[in-house]
């Protein structure tokens, strides 16, 4: 599927990699929905971003305001073609801390953001998908990119909750496949290594080099535009469908 005229749903829109997606997708011809947590950013990169750009509010895990944010996005452009989901949330809490037991309610918090919203916006967006017109010799309707973590394979300490919710997201990738085969919509998921994202750039160098010193080659943090870049060709390349790619320079993460 090409871009040109697509429209794209991004959850987490406003920065970082969905952000550099949008800005990516938008060179490319597409329109792009951003749906952001933060209302006052996402109004603001959408009008940053122009005429090709609308936005809404809300949590990835409330159905009514993912729904709404569609319905905006079907006035705004009339279809939407591209689902990526790239909003989530990170905390650190051991299993068993110096206070006791990992409280009950972050552990559900994360699963709830990372895994359970990605889940309700992608179908929601496939359920819009299925009513395309077929846009290739295949007959595809959709494409869903989903953002999982290297944490996925190699959680770290005090990672159980964000591992678990990622570790979902990757798993939940080829039965999703599977489900939506029929209706021509396909399904891949990146796992990203350590980006430079806001968070990362003020990060201190204490942070930075041991992460870093992780990486294989090129012994760098990811750009966000190369994620858009893995983002746009997922797009745009037929064959990928039920799979998980790592875009992490080689990282395995240490235990801390």
């Amino acid at each position: 599927m090409q871009l040109k005229d697509k429209t794209a749903f991004i959850t987490g829109g406003a920065s970082g990699l969905g952000r550099a997606t949008a800005e990516n997708f938008i060179k490319a011809g597409a329109n792009v929905v951003l749906f952001d947590l933060n209302e006052e950013n996402a109004e603001k990169t959408a009008s940053e971003l122009g005429a090709q750009a609308t936005y809404a509010a809300g949590d990835v895990a409330d159905e009514a305001a993912v729904t709404a944010a569609i319905e905006k996005g079907l006035s705004a452009f009339g279809a939407i073609h591209v689902n990526v989901n790239s909003a989530g949330i990170g905390a650190a809490a051991r299993t068993i801390g110096k206070d006791g037991p990992m409280p009950l309610k972050t552990f559900e918090f994360i699963v709830r953001v990372n895994l359970i919203g990605t889940f309700n916006c992608l179908r929601l967006c496939a359920d819009a998908m299925q009513q395309n017109e077929p846009l290739t010799d295949d007959g595809e309707r959709g494409v869903i990119v989903n953002v999982a973590s290297v944490a996925a394979y190699d959680g770290q300490i005090g990672q159980a909750a964000y591992s678990a919710s990622k570790g979902g997201v990757a798993g939940m990738t080829l039965p999703i496949a599977r489900d939506l085969a029929r209706s021509g919509i396909r399904i891949a998921t990146i796992a990203p290594g350590i980006f430079e994202t806001p968070m990362m750039k003020f990060a201190p160098p204490q942070v930075r080099e041991p992460l870093i010193e992780m990486t294989q080659f090129p012994k760098r943090l990811g750009q966000p535009e190369e994620f858009a870049q893995t983002a746009a060709y997922i797009v745009e390349c037929g064959y990928i469908n039920g799979e998980v790619i790592r875009l992490d320079s080689g990282i395995r993460m240490a235990p801390k």
